[in-house]
Protein backbone atom coordinates (compact mmCIF):
# COMPACT_ATOMS: atom_id res chain seq x y z
CA UNK A 1 0.00 0.00 0.00
CA UNK A 2 1.80 3.48 -1.02
CA UNK A 3 1.22 6.83 1.07
CA UNK A 4 -1.80 7.76 -0.63
CA UNK A 5 -3.45 4.73 -0.91
CA UNK A 6 -3.30 4.41 3.35
CA UNK A 7 -4.18 8.13 3.61
CA UNK A 8 -7.28 7.55 1.60
CA UNK A 9 -8.33 4.26 3.13
CA UNK A 10 -7.83 6.53 6.66
CA UNK A 11 -9.75 9.23 5.65
CA UNK A 12 -12.51 6.87 4.68
CA UNK A 13 -12.61 5.17 7.96
CA UNK A 14 -12.30 8.86 9.87
CA UNK A 15 -15.47 9.22 7.93
CA UNK A 16 -16.16 13.31 8.64
CA UNK A 17 -18.90 13.62 6.40
CA UNK A 18 -20.52 10.40 8.66
CA UNK A 19 -19.92 12.29 11.89
CA UNK A 20 -20.69 15.67 10.68
CA UNK A 21 -24.29 15.23 12.44
CA UNK A 22 -22.89 14.08 15.49
CA UNK A 23 -20.48 16.67 15.85
CA UNK A 24 -23.33 19.43 14.97
CA UNK A 25 -25.58 17.90 17.94
CA UNK A 26 -22.95 17.85 20.57
CA UNK A 27 -21.82 21.63 19.39
CA UNK A 28 -25.19 22.88 19.00
CA UNK A 29 -25.69 23.35 23.22
CA UNK A 30 -22.41 25.52 22.87
CA UNK A 31 -22.02 29.10 22.45
CA UNK A 32 -21.57 29.83 18.96
CA UNK A 33 -18.17 31.24 19.24
CA UNK A 34 -16.50 28.59 21.01
CA UNK A 35 -17.42 26.16 18.36
CA UNK A 36 -14.38 26.65 16.67
CA UNK A 37 -12.24 26.43 19.83
CA UNK A 38 -13.22 23.05 21.34
CA UNK A 39 -13.39 21.44 17.32
CA UNK A 40 -9.64 22.28 17.11
CA UNK A 41 -9.23 21.02 21.09
CA UNK A 42 -11.11 17.82 20.09
CA UNK A 43 -9.37 17.47 16.76
CA UNK A 44 -5.61 17.94 17.85
CA UNK A 45 -6.46 15.22 20.85
CA UNK A 46 -7.68 12.90 18.53
CA UNK A 47 -4.46 13.34 16.33
CA UNK A 48 -1.95 12.54 19.64
CA UNK A 49 -3.97 9.62 20.15
CA UNK A 50 -3.60 8.09 16.70
CA UNK A 51 -0.01 9.10 16.53
CA UNK A 52 0.23 7.22 19.75
CA UNK A 53 -1.19 4.04 18.45
CA UNK A 54 0.74 4.76 15.47
CA UNK A 55 4.05 4.31 16.64
CA UNK A 56 3.54 2.06 19.61
CA UNK A 57 1.26 -0.54 17.80
CA UNK A 58 4.22 -2.62 16.23
CA UNK A 59 5.52 -3.01 20.21
CA UNK A 60 1.67 -4.44 21.16
CA UNK A 61 1.75 -6.79 18.10
CA UNK A 62 5.49 -7.67 18.41
CA UNK A 63 4.93 -8.38 22.40
CA UNK A 64 1.85 -10.59 21.65
CA UNK A 65 3.64 -12.59 19.54
CA UNK A 66 0.72 -11.73 16.08
CA UNK A 67 1.67 -11.75 12.59
CA UNK A 68 1.51 -9.73 9.84
CA UNK A 69 -0.86 -11.57 8.24
CA UNK A 70 -3.03 -12.67 11.03
CA UNK A 71 -3.44 -8.44 11.24
CA UNK A 72 -3.81 -8.19 7.72
CA UNK A 73 -7.20 -10.69 7.67
CA UNK A 74 -8.31 -9.29 11.09
CA UNK A 75 -8.23 -5.72 9.45
CA UNK A 76 -10.13 -6.43 6.44
CA UNK A 77 -12.74 -8.00 8.48
CA UNK A 78 -13.30 -5.04 10.89
CA UNK A 79 -12.81 -2.70 7.62
CA UNK A 80 -15.70 -4.92 6.02
CA UNK A 81 -18.08 -4.59 9.39
CA UNK A 82 -17.30 -0.98 9.21
CA UNK A 83 -18.55 -0.45 5.81
CA UNK A 84 -21.12 -2.31 5.95
CA UNK A 85 -22.56 0.20 8.74
CA UNK A 86 -21.76 3.11 6.33
CA UNK A 87 -23.87 1.46 3.90
CA UNK A 88 -26.78 0.52 6.76
CA UNK A 89 -26.21 2.97 9.14
CA UNK A 90 -28.42 1.89 12.79
CA UNK A 91 -30.16 3.56 14.53
CA UNK A 92 -28.04 5.37 17.52
CA UNK A 93 -28.05 7.62 19.84
CA UNK A 94 -25.72 10.80 20.23
CA UNK A 95 -24.03 11.25 23.69
CA UNK A 96 -25.63 11.95 27.05
CA UNK A 97 -24.04 15.40 28.01
CA UNK A 98 -25.62 17.74 29.75
CA UNK A 99 -26.79 20.91 27.61
CA UNK A 100 -24.11 23.51 27.49
CA UNK A 101 -21.39 21.27 28.64
CA UNK A 102 -18.70 21.54 26.05
CA UNK A 103 -16.86 17.73 25.17
CA UNK A 104 -13.83 17.06 26.91
CA UNK A 105 -12.07 13.91 24.34
CA UNK A 106 -14.80 11.92 24.69
CA UNK A 107 -16.85 11.73 22.51
CA UNK A 108 -15.46 13.87 19.73
CA UNK A 109 -11.87 13.03 20.05
CA UNK A 110 -12.64 9.54 20.98
CA UNK A 111 -14.48 7.76 19.73
CA UNK A 112 -15.92 10.06 16.66
CA UNK A 113 -12.75 10.75 15.06
CA UNK A 114 -10.31 8.67 16.82
CA UNK A 115 -12.20 5.33 16.95
CA UNK A 116 -11.48 1.69 17.64
CA UNK A 117 -11.22 1.32 13.98
CA UNK A 118 -9.02 3.90 12.96
CA UNK A 119 -6.96 2.78 15.78
CA UNK A 120 -6.94 -0.46 14.79
CA UNK A 121 -6.16 -0.29 11.40
CA UNK A 122 -2.97 2.26 12.11
CA UNK A 123 -1.73 -0.55 14.55
CA UNK A 124 -2.54 -2.72 10.71
CA UNK A 125 -0.02 0.08 8.62
CA UNK A 126 2.72 0.00 11.60
CA UNK A 127 2.86 -3.78 11.28
CA UNK A 128 2.67 -3.91 7.38
CA UNK A 129 5.92 -2.51 7.12
CA UNK A 130 7.66 -0.55 10.15
CA UNK A 131 10.57 0.65 8.41
CA UNK A 132 7.54 2.91 6.49
CA UNK A 133 6.46 4.78 9.50
CA UNK A 134 7.19 8.24 7.80
CA UNK A 135 4.99 7.38 5.00
CA UNK A 136 2.01 6.37 7.63
CA UNK A 137 2.91 9.35 9.63
CA UNK A 138 2.28 11.59 6.27
CA UNK A 139 -0.91 9.27 5.89
CA UNK A 140 -2.39 9.78 8.56
CA UNK A 141 -1.72 13.57 9.00
CA UNK A 142 -3.11 13.90 5.22
CA UNK A 143 -6.40 11.84 6.25
CA UNK A 144 -6.68 13.79 9.57
CA UNK A 145 -5.87 17.02 8.10
CA UNK A 146 -9.03 16.73 5.50
CA UNK A 147 -11.01 15.10 8.23
CA UNK A 148 -10.49 18.26 10.35
CA UNK A 149 -11.21 20.80 7.27
CA UNK A 150 -14.72 19.14 6.70
CA UNK A 151 -15.16 18.43 10.49
CA UNK A 152 -14.16 22.28 10.90
CA UNK A 153 -16.64 23.60 8.26
CA UNK A 154 -19.41 21.61 9.14
CA UNK A 155 -22.25 24.22 9.04
CA UNK A 156 -21.19 24.86 5.75
CA UNK A 157 -21.35 21.71 4.17
CA UNK A 158 -24.61 20.62 5.84
CA UNK A 159 -26.62 23.55 4.26
CA UNK A 160 -24.66 22.85 0.78
CA UNK A 161 -25.06 19.31 1.02
CA UNK A 162 -28.04 18.90 2.79
CA UNK A 163 -29.23 15.82 5.05
CA UNK A 164 -29.56 13.11 2.00
CA UNK A 165 -26.16 14.62 0.08
CA UNK A 166 -24.02 13.67 3.35
CA UNK A 167 -26.20 10.63 3.40
CA UNK A 168 -25.37 9.46 -0.19
CA UNK A 169 -21.91 10.67 0.38
CA UNK A 170 -21.40 8.21 3.70
CA UNK A 171 -23.02 5.29 1.85
CA UNK A 172 -20.91 5.76 -1.56
CA UNK A 173 -17.49 6.06 0.99
CA UNK A 174 -18.85 2.52 2.43
CA UNK A 175 -19.23 1.29 -1.02
CA UNK A 176 -15.36 2.26 -1.45
CA UNK A 177 -14.01 1.01 1.98
CA UNK A 178 -15.54 -2.68 1.19
CA UNK A 179 -13.42 -2.69 -1.92
CA UNK A 180 -10.50 -1.90 0.35
CA UNK A 181 -11.39 -4.39 2.77
CA UNK A 182 -11.84 -7.37 0.55
CA UNK A 183 -8.28 -6.63 -1.20
CA UNK A 184 -7.09 -6.56 2.45
CA UNK A 185 -8.79 -9.48 3.32
CA UNK A 186 -7.23 -11.49 0.40
CA UNK A 187 -3.64 -10.28 0.71
CA UNK A 188 -4.25 -11.86 3.68
CA UNK A 189 -5.17 -15.11 3.45
CA UNK A 190 -2.97 -14.96 -0.09
CA UNK A 191 0.84 -14.09 2.50
CA UNK A 192 -0.58 -16.88 4.79
CA UNK A 193 -0.87 -19.53 2.20
CA UNK A 194 2.55 -18.62 0.45
CA UNK A 195 4.25 -18.76 4.22
CA UNK A 196 3.28 -22.14 4.76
Amino acid sequence: MDTLSAAVTLFLIMDPLGNLPIFMSVLKTIEPKRHRIVLARELLFSLIIMLIFLYSGQAVLSFLSVKQETVSIAGGIILFLIALRMIFPQPGGVTGLPPGEEPFIVPLAIPMVAGPSILAALILLANQDHNRMLDWTIALGLAWFISATILMFSSVLHKILGERGLIAIERLMGMILVMISIQMLLDGVGQYYLLR
